[in-house]
Protein backbone atom coordinates (compact mmCIF):
# COMPACT_ATOMS: atom_id res chain seq x y z
CA UNK A 1 0.00 0.00 0.00
CA UNK A 2 1.04 3.60 -0.59
CA UNK A 3 0.74 6.02 2.33
CA UNK A 4 0.36 9.78 2.26
CA UNK A 5 1.96 12.27 4.59
CA UNK A 6 0.57 12.88 8.07
CA UNK A 7 -2.00 15.70 8.24
CA UNK A 8 -3.76 17.43 11.12
CA UNK A 9 -7.46 16.94 11.90
CA UNK A 10 -9.96 17.77 14.62
CA UNK A 11 -12.50 15.40 16.20
CA UNK A 12 -11.78 12.71 13.57
CA UNK A 13 -13.70 14.79 10.99
CA UNK A 14 -12.14 13.40 7.82
CA UNK A 15 -14.23 12.01 4.95
CA UNK A 16 -13.89 11.14 1.28
CA UNK A 17 -16.43 12.68 -1.06
CA UNK A 18 -19.07 10.21 -2.37
CA UNK A 19 -17.17 10.04 -5.66
CA UNK A 20 -13.79 9.63 -3.90
CA UNK A 21 -12.36 12.58 -5.85
CA UNK A 22 -11.95 14.87 -2.85
CA UNK A 23 -11.13 14.64 0.84
CA UNK A 24 -12.77 16.86 3.46
CA UNK A 25 -10.92 17.67 6.70
CA UNK A 26 -11.84 19.82 9.68
CA UNK A 27 -8.94 21.50 11.48
CA UNK A 28 -10.13 23.54 14.48
CA UNK A 29 -12.34 26.24 12.89
CA UNK A 30 -11.43 25.60 9.25
CA UNK A 31 -12.73 23.24 6.56
CA UNK A 32 -10.14 21.97 4.08
CA UNK A 33 -10.82 20.11 0.82
CA UNK A 34 -8.01 18.28 -0.94
CA UNK A 35 -7.89 16.34 -4.18
CA UNK A 36 -7.60 12.66 -3.39
CA UNK A 37 -5.24 11.91 -6.28
CA UNK A 38 -2.58 14.54 -5.48
CA UNK A 39 -3.67 15.83 -2.03
CA UNK A 40 -3.35 19.39 -3.29
CA UNK A 41 -5.60 21.98 -1.68
CA UNK A 42 -8.79 22.57 -3.64
CA UNK A 43 -10.80 24.71 -1.21
CA UNK A 44 -10.53 26.05 2.31
CA UNK A 45 -13.12 27.90 4.37
CA UNK A 46 -13.01 29.57 7.77
CA UNK A 47 -16.10 28.85 9.86
CA UNK A 48 -17.78 31.89 11.37
CA UNK A 49 -18.63 30.55 14.82
CA UNK A 50 -20.10 33.81 16.08
CA UNK A 51 -23.11 32.75 18.16
CA UNK A 52 -26.62 33.75 17.17
CA UNK A 53 -28.22 36.66 19.07
CA UNK A 54 -30.26 34.20 21.12
CA UNK A 55 -27.19 32.16 22.06
CA UNK A 56 -25.25 35.32 22.84
CA UNK A 57 -28.04 36.55 25.12
CA UNK A 58 -28.12 33.23 26.95
CA UNK A 59 -24.33 33.28 27.32
CA UNK A 60 -24.36 36.81 28.72
CA UNK A 61 -27.06 35.92 31.23
CA UNK A 62 -25.10 32.90 32.41
CA UNK A 63 -21.92 34.97 32.76
CA UNK A 64 -23.77 37.28 35.12
CA UNK A 65 -24.77 34.37 37.33
CA UNK A 66 -22.78 32.42 39.91
CA UNK A 67 -19.08 31.87 39.33
CA UNK A 68 -19.65 28.18 38.66
CA UNK A 69 -21.80 29.07 35.62
CA UNK A 70 -19.57 31.77 34.17
CA UNK A 71 -17.74 31.11 30.95
CA UNK A 72 -14.02 30.70 31.40
CA UNK A 73 -11.67 32.76 29.20
CA UNK A 74 -10.34 29.71 27.37
CA UNK A 75 -13.86 28.52 26.46
CA UNK A 76 -14.19 30.97 23.55
CA UNK A 77 -11.50 29.14 21.59
CA UNK A 78 -13.04 25.72 22.20
CA UNK A 79 -16.49 27.02 21.23
CA UNK A 80 -15.20 27.82 17.75
CA UNK A 81 -14.06 24.24 17.07
CA UNK A 82 -15.92 22.35 14.38
CA UNK A 83 -17.85 19.42 15.86
CA UNK A 84 -19.61 18.06 12.74
CA UNK A 85 -18.68 18.07 9.06
CA UNK A 86 -19.81 16.19 5.98
CA UNK A 87 -20.44 15.99 2.26
CA UNK A 88 -23.74 16.21 0.45
CA UNK A 89 -24.64 13.11 -1.57
CA UNK A 90 -23.51 14.68 -4.88
CA UNK A 91 -20.32 16.28 -3.48
CA UNK A 92 -21.65 19.75 -4.37
CA UNK A 93 -21.89 21.06 -0.82
CA UNK A 94 -20.06 20.64 2.50
CA UNK A 95 -21.19 21.60 5.97
CA UNK A 96 -19.35 22.45 9.17
CA UNK A 97 -21.13 22.84 12.49
CA UNK A 98 -20.08 24.29 15.84
CA UNK A 99 -22.44 22.68 18.32
CA UNK A 100 -21.43 24.89 21.26
CA UNK A 101 -22.40 28.08 19.44
CA UNK A 102 -25.34 26.55 17.59
CA UNK A 103 -24.10 27.51 14.12
CA UNK A 104 -24.02 25.43 10.92
CA UNK A 105 -22.13 26.78 7.89
CA UNK A 106 -22.73 25.39 4.39
CA UNK A 107 -20.40 25.96 1.44
CA UNK A 108 -20.51 25.13 -2.27
CA UNK A 109 -17.52 23.37 -3.77
CA UNK A 110 -17.80 24.92 -7.25
CA UNK A 111 -18.54 28.44 -6.02
CA UNK A 112 -16.14 29.65 -3.37
CA UNK A 113 -18.15 32.82 -2.77
CA UNK A 114 -21.46 31.06 -1.99
CA UNK A 115 -22.26 30.21 1.63
CA UNK A 116 -25.20 29.68 3.96
CA UNK A 117 -25.50 30.04 7.70
CA UNK A 118 -27.99 28.16 9.87
CA UNK A 119 -28.49 29.29 13.45
CA UNK A 120 -30.05 27.26 16.23
CA UNK A 121 -32.14 29.16 18.72
CA UNK A 122 -32.44 28.75 22.45
CA UNK A 123 -32.93 24.98 22.02
CA UNK A 124 -29.24 24.63 21.16
CA UNK A 125 -27.54 22.24 18.75
CA UNK A 126 -26.50 18.69 19.47
CA UNK A 127 -25.86 17.27 16.00
CA UNK A 128 -25.98 18.35 12.34
CA UNK A 129 -25.84 16.15 9.26
CA UNK A 130 -26.96 15.95 5.64
CA UNK A 131 -30.19 14.33 4.57
CA UNK A 132 -29.75 11.82 1.71
CA UNK A 133 -31.13 14.29 -0.86
CA UNK A 134 -28.07 16.51 -0.40
CA UNK A 135 -30.16 19.70 -0.16
CA UNK A 136 -31.51 19.40 3.39
CA UNK A 137 -29.61 19.74 6.66
CA UNK A 138 -30.88 17.91 9.77
CA UNK A 139 -30.23 19.70 13.07
CA UNK A 140 -30.92 17.91 16.36
CA UNK A 141 -31.44 20.20 19.33
CA UNK A 142 -30.30 19.66 22.90
CA UNK A 143 -32.48 17.89 25.46
CA UNK A 144 -34.41 16.09 22.71
CA UNK A 145 -36.65 19.08 22.03
CA UNK A 146 -36.92 18.87 18.24
CA UNK A 147 -35.36 18.07 14.88
CA UNK A 148 -35.12 20.87 12.32
CA UNK A 149 -34.93 20.18 8.58
CA UNK A 150 -33.40 23.16 6.78
CA UNK A 151 -33.94 23.21 3.01
CA UNK A 152 -31.25 24.89 0.92
CA UNK A 153 -33.66 25.05 -2.03
CA UNK A 154 -36.58 26.88 -0.42
CA UNK A 155 -34.87 28.29 2.65
CA UNK A 156 -37.73 26.99 4.78
CA UNK A 157 -37.46 24.94 7.96
CA UNK A 158 -39.58 22.00 9.11
CA UNK A 159 -39.76 21.10 12.79
CA UNK A 160 -40.47 17.72 14.41
CA UNK A 161 -40.83 17.70 18.17
CA UNK A 162 -39.54 15.38 20.86
CA UNK A 163 -37.13 12.89 19.27
CA UNK A 164 -36.09 10.23 21.77
CA UNK A 165 -32.38 10.24 20.88
CA UNK A 166 -30.30 12.77 18.94
CA UNK A 167 -27.65 10.27 17.83
CA UNK A 168 -29.82 7.26 17.00
CA UNK A 169 -33.46 6.29 16.73
CA UNK A 170 -33.99 7.61 13.19
CA UNK A 171 -33.40 6.38 9.65
CA UNK A 172 -34.05 7.12 5.99
CA UNK A 173 -35.34 4.46 3.65
CA UNK A 174 -32.92 3.58 0.87
CA UNK A 175 -35.11 5.18 -1.79
CA UNK A 176 -34.84 8.42 0.26
CA UNK A 177 -38.62 8.75 0.21
CA UNK A 178 -39.46 8.26 3.88
CA UNK A 179 -37.86 9.41 7.11
CA UNK A 180 -38.69 7.50 10.30
CA UNK A 181 -38.11 9.02 13.71
CA UNK A 182 -38.62 7.58 17.18
CA UNK A 183 -40.45 10.14 19.31
CA UNK A 184 -41.75 10.35 22.84
CA UNK A 185 -45.16 11.89 23.46
CA UNK A 186 -46.98 11.84 26.79
CA UNK A 187 -44.34 9.50 28.24
CA UNK A 188 -44.92 6.88 25.51
CA UNK A 189 -42.70 5.72 22.67
CA UNK A 190 -44.10 6.55 19.24
CA UNK A 191 -42.86 6.47 15.65
CA UNK A 192 -43.36 9.13 13.03
CA UNK A 193 -43.11 8.40 9.30
CA UNK A 194 -42.48 11.49 7.17
CA UNK A 195 -42.45 12.03 3.41
CA UNK A 196 -39.07 13.56 2.59
CA UNK A 197 -40.22 14.43 -0.95
CA UNK A 198 -43.03 16.62 0.36
CA UNK A 199 -41.25 18.84 2.89
CA UNK A 200 -41.34 16.09 5.54
CA UNK A 201 -45.11 15.87 5.67
CA UNK A 202 -46.37 13.51 8.35
CA UNK A 203 -47.61 10.28 6.75
CA UNK A 204 -48.16 8.04 9.78
CA UNK A 205 -47.81 8.32 13.50
CA UNK A 206 -48.36 5.30 15.74
CA UNK A 207 -47.34 3.98 19.18
CA UNK A 208 -44.46 1.57 19.54
CA UNK A 209 -44.60 -1.62 21.65
CA UNK A 210 -41.52 -0.56 23.64
CA UNK A 211 -41.57 0.97 27.10
CA UNK A 212 -38.17 2.66 26.86
CA UNK A 213 -36.79 2.47 23.33
CA UNK A 214 -33.03 2.03 23.07
CA UNK A 215 -32.72 2.37 19.30
CA UNK A 216 -34.11 1.24 15.96
CA UNK A 217 -32.80 -0.24 12.72
CA UNK A 218 -34.52 -0.13 9.34
CA UNK A 219 -34.11 -3.14 7.06
CA UNK A 220 -32.23 -2.66 3.75
CA UNK A 221 -35.47 -3.24 1.86
CA UNK A 222 -37.31 -0.65 3.92
CA UNK A 223 -40.16 -3.03 4.74
CA UNK A 224 -39.31 -3.83 8.36
CA UNK A 225 -38.23 -1.82 11.36
CA UNK A 226 -36.48 -3.41 14.33
CA UNK A 227 -37.00 -1.62 17.67
CA UNK A 228 -35.74 -2.84 21.02
CA UNK A 229 -36.00 -2.08 24.70
CA UNK A 230 -33.44 -0.44 26.94
CA UNK A 231 -30.88 -2.27 29.09
CA UNK A 232 -33.47 -3.58 31.60
CA UNK A 233 -35.04 -6.10 29.21
CA UNK A 234 -33.85 -8.23 26.26
CA UNK A 235 -36.80 -7.75 23.92
CA UNK A 236 -36.88 -6.86 20.23
CA UNK A 237 -39.94 -6.05 18.12
CA UNK A 238 -40.39 -6.01 14.35
CA UNK A 239 -42.92 -3.46 13.07
CA UNK A 240 -43.96 -2.36 9.61
CA UNK A 241 -44.08 1.26 8.49
CA UNK A 242 -47.87 0.94 8.70
CA UNK A 243 -47.60 0.37 12.44
CA UNK A 244 -48.31 -3.38 12.55
CA UNK A 245 -46.28 -5.45 15.02
CA UNK A 246 -45.03 -8.37 12.92
CA UNK A 247 -43.07 -10.23 15.57
CA UNK A 248 -41.44 -10.10 18.97
CA UNK A 249 -38.27 -11.87 20.08
CA UNK A 250 -37.19 -12.37 23.68
CA UNK A 251 -34.89 -15.27 24.62
CA UNK A 252 -35.64 -17.50 27.59
CA UNK A 253 -34.25 -17.04 30.12
CA UNK A 254 -33.59 -13.33 29.76
CA UNK A 255 -29.79 -12.86 29.87
CA UNK A 256 -30.24 -9.32 31.19
CA UNK A 257 -28.73 -5.98 30.16
CA UNK A 258 -30.84 -5.77 27.03
CA UNK A 259 -29.98 -5.98 23.33
CA UNK A 260 -26.45 -4.87 22.60
CA UNK A 261 -26.01 -5.22 18.82
CA UNK A 262 -28.36 -5.61 15.84
CA UNK A 263 -27.31 -6.12 12.21
CA UNK A 264 -29.48 -6.69 9.14
CA UNK A 265 -28.43 -9.06 6.38
CA UNK A 266 -28.06 -7.07 3.11
CA UNK A 267 -30.99 -9.01 1.63
CA UNK A 268 -33.25 -8.00 4.52
CA UNK A 269 -34.26 -11.65 5.06
CA UNK A 270 -32.22 -12.20 8.23
CA UNK A 271 -31.49 -10.22 11.38
CA UNK A 272 -28.56 -10.90 13.71
CA UNK A 273 -29.15 -9.99 17.36
CA UNK A 274 -26.83 -10.28 20.33
CA UNK A 275 -26.67 -9.21 23.96
CA UNK A 276 -24.31 -9.41 26.90
CA UNK A 277 -24.11 -13.22 27.04
CA UNK A 278 -21.90 -13.73 23.95
CA UNK A 279 -24.75 -15.51 22.18
CA UNK A 280 -25.80 -14.59 18.62
CA UNK A 281 -29.37 -15.13 17.39
CA UNK A 282 -30.18 -15.23 13.68
CA UNK A 283 -33.84 -14.35 13.03
CA UNK A 284 -35.63 -15.00 9.74
CA UNK A 285 -38.18 -12.67 8.15
CA UNK A 286 -41.18 -15.02 7.98
CA UNK A 287 -41.94 -15.81 11.61
CA UNK A 288 -39.16 -13.69 13.19
CA UNK A 289 -38.02 -16.71 15.16
CA UNK A 290 -34.36 -17.75 15.44
CA UNK A 291 -33.20 -20.23 12.81
CA UNK A 292 -29.71 -20.34 14.34
CA UNK A 293 -28.30 -19.69 17.80
CA UNK A 294 -24.60 -19.96 18.48
CA UNK A 295 -22.27 -19.00 21.32
CA UNK A 296 -19.01 -17.23 20.72
CA UNK A 297 -16.39 -19.88 21.38
CA UNK A 298 -13.59 -19.69 23.92
CA UNK A 299 -11.86 -22.64 22.29
CA UNK A 300 -11.51 -22.63 18.52
CA UNK A 301 -12.38 -26.04 17.03
CA UNK A 302 -10.38 -27.86 14.41
CA UNK A 303 -10.84 -26.78 10.82
CA UNK A 304 -10.91 -23.06 11.62
CA UNK A 305 -8.15 -20.79 10.29
CA UNK A 306 -6.45 -19.05 13.23
CA UNK A 307 -4.18 -16.13 12.37
CA UNK A 308 -1.97 -14.43 14.97
CA UNK A 309 -0.06 -11.18 14.75
CA UNK A 310 3.71 -11.90 14.82
CA UNK A 311 5.40 -10.79 18.01
CA UNK A 312 7.72 -7.78 17.67
CA UNK A 313 7.19 -7.42 13.92
CA UNK A 314 7.01 -3.61 14.06
CA UNK A 315 10.44 -3.36 15.66
CA UNK A 316 11.87 -5.79 13.12
CA UNK A 317 10.44 -3.92 10.11
CA UNK A 318 10.77 -0.42 11.62
CA UNK A 319 7.13 0.22 10.77
CA UNK A 320 7.64 -0.22 7.02
CA UNK A 321 6.46 -2.87 4.64
CA UNK A 322 4.13 -5.71 5.50
CA UNK A 323 4.27 -9.12 7.08
CA UNK A 324 1.89 -12.06 7.02
CA UNK A 325 0.12 -13.25 10.14
CA UNK A 326 1.34 -16.43 11.80
CA UNK A 327 -0.87 -19.44 11.15
CA UNK A 328 -1.78 -21.42 14.30
CA UNK A 329 -3.05 -24.96 14.25
CA UNK A 330 -6.52 -25.41 15.74
CA UNK A 331 -7.98 -26.37 18.16
CA UNK A 332 -6.81 -23.32 20.05
CA UNK A 333 -7.93 -21.56 23.25
CA UNK A 334 -8.68 -17.86 22.84
CA UNK A 335 -6.98 -15.38 25.17
CA UNK A 336 -9.74 -13.70 27.19
CA UNK A 337 -10.00 -10.94 29.75
CA UNK A 338 -10.75 -13.50 32.44
CA UNK A 339 -7.40 -15.16 31.80
CA UNK A 340 -5.74 -11.75 32.43
CA UNK A 341 -3.69 -11.80 29.27
CA UNK A 342 -1.49 -8.74 29.06
CA UNK A 343 -1.49 -6.82 25.81
CA UNK A 344 2.05 -6.54 24.50
CA UNK A 345 2.95 -3.17 22.95
CA UNK A 346 3.99 -3.36 19.32
CA UNK A 347 5.49 0.12 19.20
CA UNK A 348 3.94 2.83 21.42
CA UNK A 349 5.01 3.39 25.04
CA UNK A 350 2.99 2.32 28.05
CA UNK A 351 1.30 5.70 28.45
CA UNK A 352 -0.21 5.43 24.99
CA UNK A 353 -0.97 1.74 25.41
CA UNK A 354 -3.27 2.48 28.34
CA UNK A 355 -5.34 4.74 26.11
CA UNK A 356 -5.53 2.02 23.49
CA UNK A 357 -7.12 -0.37 25.96
CA UNK A 358 -9.63 2.20 27.24
CA UNK A 359 -12.34 0.94 24.92
CA UNK A 360 -12.15 -2.58 26.30
CA UNK A 361 -11.81 -1.68 29.97
CA UNK A 362 -14.77 0.68 29.84
CA UNK A 363 -17.06 -2.16 28.82
CA UNK A 364 -18.16 -5.13 30.82
CA UNK A 365 -16.06 -8.28 30.76
CA UNK A 366 -18.56 -10.02 28.50
CA UNK A 367 -20.87 -9.16 25.64
CA UNK A 368 -20.61 -8.54 21.93
CA UNK A 369 -19.03 -5.23 20.92
CA UNK A 370 -19.46 -5.49 17.14
CA UNK A 371 -21.74 -7.40 14.79
CA UNK A 372 -21.49 -6.65 11.06
CA UNK A 373 -22.27 -8.36 7.75
CA UNK A 374 -20.14 -7.63 4.72
CA UNK A 375 -21.77 -6.03 1.68
CA UNK A 376 -22.60 -9.37 0.04
CA UNK A 377 -23.90 -10.97 3.23
CA UNK A 378 -21.60 -13.96 2.86
CA UNK A 379 -19.54 -13.16 5.99
CA UNK A 380 -20.45 -12.08 9.51
CA UNK A 381 -17.94 -10.29 11.75
CA UNK A 382 -18.26 -10.68 15.52
CA UNK A 383 -16.17 -9.09 18.27
CA UNK A 384 -16.57 -9.73 21.98
CA UNK A 385 -15.44 -7.79 25.04
CA UNK A 386 -14.40 -11.07 26.66
CA UNK A 387 -11.81 -11.56 23.89
CA UNK A 388 -10.84 -7.99 22.97
CA UNK A 389 -7.86 -8.95 20.81
CA UNK A 390 -9.81 -11.35 18.58
CA UNK A 391 -11.89 -10.83 15.44
CA UNK A 392 -14.14 -13.78 14.54
CA UNK A 393 -15.38 -14.26 10.98
CA UNK A 394 -18.32 -16.55 10.22
CA UNK A 395 -19.38 -17.95 6.87
CA UNK A 396 -23.04 -17.08 6.36
CA UNK A 397 -24.60 -19.29 3.68
CA UNK A 398 -27.87 -17.96 2.32
CA UNK A 399 -30.56 -19.91 0.46
CA UNK A 400 -31.03 -19.44 -3.25
CA UNK A 401 -34.07 -17.69 -4.67
CA UNK A 402 -35.89 -20.97 -5.19
CA UNK A 403 -35.08 -22.31 -1.72
CA UNK A 404 -37.81 -22.88 0.86
CA UNK A 405 -38.95 -20.45 3.48
CA UNK A 406 -37.07 -20.40 6.72
CA UNK A 407 -39.92 -22.05 8.60
CA UNK A 408 -39.42 -25.31 6.70
CA UNK A 409 -36.91 -27.72 8.14
CA UNK A 410 -36.09 -29.46 4.86
CA UNK A 411 -35.79 -28.04 1.37
CA UNK A 412 -38.51 -29.33 -0.93
CA UNK A 413 -36.35 -28.80 -4.00
CA UNK A 414 -32.94 -30.05 -2.84
CA UNK A 415 -33.76 -32.02 0.29
CA UNK A 416 -31.13 -30.05 2.22
CA UNK A 417 -31.82 -29.45 5.92
CA UNK A 418 -32.28 -25.95 7.23
CA UNK A 419 -29.15 -26.42 9.35
CA UNK A 420 -27.16 -25.49 6.24
CA UNK A 421 -28.20 -21.89 6.92
CA UNK A 422 -26.36 -21.90 10.27
CA UNK A 423 -23.26 -19.66 10.25
CA UNK A 424 -19.97 -21.53 10.69
CA UNK A 425 -16.82 -20.08 12.19
CA UNK A 426 -14.31 -19.68 9.39
CA UNK A 427 -11.38 -17.57 10.64
CA UNK A 428 -10.10 -15.90 13.79
CA UNK A 429 -7.65 -13.00 13.79
CA UNK A 430 -5.61 -12.54 16.98
CA UNK A 431 -3.70 -9.37 17.81
CA UNK A 432 -1.23 -8.18 20.44
CA UNK A 433 -3.46 -5.26 21.47
CA UNK A 434 -7.24 -4.90 21.82
CA UNK A 435 -9.06 -4.27 18.57
CA UNK A 436 -10.40 -0.70 18.37
CA UNK A 437 -12.05 -0.75 14.94
CA UNK A 438 -12.83 -3.30 12.22
CA UNK A 439 -14.59 -2.40 8.96
CA UNK A 440 -15.61 -4.29 5.82
CA UNK A 441 -14.77 -2.92 2.40
CA UNK A 442 -17.87 -1.08 1.09
CA UNK A 443 -17.27 -2.03 -2.57
CA UNK A 444 -19.45 -5.03 -3.53
CA UNK A 445 -16.63 -6.23 -5.75
CA UNK A 446 -14.33 -6.33 -2.71
CA UNK A 447 -16.85 -7.62 -0.19
CA UNK A 448 -14.40 -10.13 1.28
CA UNK A 449 -11.83 -7.58 2.42
CA UNK A 450 -11.53 -6.43 6.02
CA UNK A 451 -9.38 -3.78 7.74
CA UNK A 452 -8.60 -3.78 11.47
CA UNK A 453 -7.09 -1.12 13.76
CA UNK A 454 -5.56 -1.78 17.19
CA UNK A 455 -4.21 1.67 18.18
CA UNK A 456 -0.73 0.73 16.96
CA UNK A 457 1.53 1.98 14.20
CA UNK A 458 -0.08 -0.40 11.72
CA UNK A 459 -3.23 -1.55 9.99
CA UNK A 460 -4.27 -5.18 9.61
CA UNK A 461 -5.83 -6.58 6.44
CA UNK A 462 -7.71 -9.81 5.77
CA UNK A 463 -9.13 -11.01 2.48
CA UNK A 464 -10.80 -14.14 1.15
CA UNK A 465 -9.97 -13.19 -2.43
CA UNK A 466 -6.61 -14.95 -2.51
CA UNK A 467 -6.29 -16.52 -5.94
CA UNK A 468 -3.98 -19.48 -6.47
CA UNK A 469 -2.27 -19.25 -9.84
CA UNK A 470 -1.89 -22.66 -11.51
CA UNK A 471 1.59 -23.77 -12.35
CA UNK A 472 0.83 -26.77 -14.57
CA UNK A 473 -2.56 -27.96 -15.77
CA UNK A 474 -6.08 -27.58 -14.45
CA UNK A 475 -5.93 -30.75 -12.35
CA UNK A 476 -2.74 -29.63 -10.63
CA UNK A 477 -4.26 -26.20 -10.07
CA UNK A 478 -7.33 -27.70 -8.43
CA UNK A 479 -5.20 -29.86 -6.13
CA UNK A 480 -3.01 -26.89 -5.31
CA UNK A 481 -6.06 -24.75 -4.50
CA UNK A 482 -7.25 -27.36 -2.05
CA UNK A 483 -3.91 -27.40 -0.28
CA UNK A 484 -3.29 -23.66 -0.26
CA UNK A 485 -5.21 -21.15 1.82
CA UNK A 486 -8.06 -19.34 0.14
CA UNK A 487 -7.49 -16.31 2.36
CA UNK A 488 -4.66 -14.02 3.33
CA UNK A 489 -3.98 -11.96 6.48
CA UNK A 490 -1.30 -9.27 6.58
CA UNK A 491 0.13 -6.72 9.02
CA UNK A 492 0.95 -3.42 7.27
CA UNK A 493 3.14 -0.87 9.03
CA UNK A 494 2.42 2.85 8.77
CA UNK A 495 5.68 4.60 7.77
CA UNK A 496 5.58 7.35 10.40
CA UNK A 497 7.55 7.99 13.57
CA UNK A 498 4.58 8.76 15.83
CA UNK A 499 1.21 7.48 14.67
CA UNK A 500 -1.37 5.13 16.17
CA UNK A 501 -4.23 3.90 14.04
CA UNK A 502 -7.24 4.39 16.34
CA UNK A 503 -9.90 4.30 13.65
CA UNK A 504 -10.16 3.67 9.93
CA UNK A 505 -12.63 4.43 7.17
CA UNK A 506 -12.75 2.96 3.70
CA UNK A 507 -13.08 5.14 0.63
CA UNK A 508 -16.46 4.70 -1.16
CA UNK A 509 -14.76 2.87 -4.04
CA UNK A 510 -12.94 0.53 -1.64
CA UNK A 511 -9.51 1.29 -3.08
CA UNK A 512 -8.18 3.33 -0.19
CA UNK A 513 -8.80 4.18 3.43
CA UNK A 514 -8.39 6.91 6.02
CA UNK A 515 -6.28 6.05 9.08
CA UNK A 516 -7.03 8.23 12.10
CA UNK A 517 -5.00 9.06 15.18
CA UNK A 518 -6.11 11.45 17.93
CA UNK A 519 -5.16 14.67 16.14
CA UNK A 520 -3.66 13.48 12.86
CA UNK A 521 -4.50 11.23 9.93
CA UNK A 522 -3.07 9.74 6.78
CA UNK A 523 -4.48 7.84 3.81
CA UNK A 524 -3.47 4.49 2.40
CA UNK A 525 -4.18 3.37 -1.16
CA UNK A 526 -3.78 0.13 -3.02
CA UNK A 527 -0.73 -0.25 -5.23
CA UNK A 528 -2.22 -1.04 -8.61
CA UNK A 529 1.07 -1.53 -10.43
CA UNK A 530 2.63 -4.88 -9.64
CA UNK A 531 6.00 -4.71 -7.96
CA UNK A 532 5.64 -1.11 -6.81
CA UNK A 533 7.11 -0.56 -3.35
CA UNK A 534 4.95 0.92 -0.64
CA UNK A 535 6.10 3.99 1.20
CA UNK A 536 5.31 7.55 2.13
CA UNK A 537 4.46 9.94 -0.68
Amino acid sequence: MDFTEIYKQTASLVAFSPGTHFLLTAVQDRLIVRRSDSFQLARTWLIDATPSPTSAALASSSSAGPSSLRTRPDDSASNALITHAGWSCDSEYVLGACAKTGVVSVFKLRDETWSARLEAGSEGLMKAEWAPDGRTVLCFSEWGLRVTMWSLVTGAATYIQYPIHPDRGYAFRQDVRYFVLAERHKSKDTLGVYDAHEAYRLVRHFPLPTNSLASLSLSPTGNYLAVWEGPLEFKLHIVSLAGNVLGTFSPEPDPGFGVRMVSWHPSGKFLAVTGSDDKVYILESLTWNPIAIFDLPTRIPAGVAVWREPSGWLEATHGRGFLSYERIQSPFTLPTTSSQVRAKPTKPPASNRSAATAASTSRTSSGTTQLAFNTSGSLLLVRSASAPTAVMLYDFPTPSSNSPTASQSVSSSTGEPLELLTPHLRSVLLHSQPVISARWNPDPGRAGRLAVACASQSVYLWSDEWVVEPESGAADAQAQAQEEDTEVAECVGVPAQRFETRDLRWAPDGKGMILLDRETFCCAFEVEEEGQDSGAT
